[in-house]
This record gives structure tokens, C-alpha cells and sequence, in this order.
């Protein structure tokens, strides 16, 4: 957007608001914040760049890695849990994907993608982690 609000400017101003380091660095958090600037960013899309066929397999993949974390919370063993955490790993990949396609295409200039881009990789190293844990924990009998 040339002038007004940009679609991620507001997100960052209502993040300025006070959460403790444990709330404001947890996995939840962050999945649930770059859900938003996800469907912000659909938004955007649609509304300024007129683009949906992409921006629809975003918005999708993109706030399915919080939903799918938020099931992970109600998981029936530790490997329905571990199962979980992978497909939300997955969905950040390919979240990754469209939004490559996305700056490829020249929906996004470079600072926007550049900014959603870090915080998918994020995710994704946050999520890596935790399935690396798990998954020792489970094959070493600990978990």
C-alpha cells in the first residue's frame, strides 16, 4: 500500500502492548501472532493486489500451524501430541512456499516479504526443536 496503514503496521503497534517474556515467547504466542499477520496480509492481497488463488492456500496453511498446535494441547498420547507438532511443522513449510511464490510473482516487495519470511523461519526452527525433544524423550523412555 502506497499511503495509509499498511497491512502489517497495526499489528505491530497492538504488539507493543505489555506481555511478560514467558507469554510473549512461547510457541502459542507466536504462532497466533503470525496467524494474524497472516490474515492480515490476505487481506491485503485481496483488497489492494487483487490476488486469491494464492493468498487462499496462505491464509490456510498459515493460521493452521496455531490450530494445529491448539489440538496438539488436547492430544490423546505423547505420539498424537508429536503427530500434531509435525503437521504443524509441515504447514509452516508450505506456508514458507506460497509466501516464496507470493515474492517471486511480485505480490510483495521485498521488506514485506523479508519481515513474514523470518518470522515463518521462526517458527519453524521453534517447532523443529520441540519434535527434536519429543521425539528423544519418547525413544529414550523419559516422555
Amino acid at each position: 500500500m502506497e499511503c495509509g496503514v499498511h497491512w502489517d503496521d497495526a499489528l505491530y503497534m497492538r504488539e507493543k502492548k505489555v506481555l511478560s517474556v514467558e507469554e510473549s515467547g512461547t510457541i502459542n504466542h507466536k504462532s497466533k501472532q503470525f496467524a494474524v499477520r497472516i490474515v492480515r496480509l490476505y487481506q491485503y492481497l485481496c483488497r489492494d493486489k487483487k490476488e486469491y488463488i494464492l493468498s487462499k492456500q496462505l491464509l490456510r496453511s498459515g493460521t493452521s500451524i496455531g490450530a494445529n498446535l491448539a489440538e496438539s494441547e488436547c492430544a490423546i498420547s505423547k505420539r498424537d501430541f508429536l503427530s500434531k507438532i509435525y503437521i504443524a511443522l509441515k504447514e509452516c513449510c508450505e506456508t514458507m512456499y506460497w509466501l516464496d511464490l507470493l515474492f517471486e510473482t511480485d505480490y510483495l516487495s521485498e521488506n514485506e516479504f523479508t519481515s513474514i519470511k523470518d518470522d515463518c523461519e521462526e517458527l519453524k526452527k521453534m517447532l523443529s526443536s520441540i519434535i527434536k525433544t519429543i521425539r528423544n524423550k519418547i525413544e529414550n523412555g523419559v516422555y
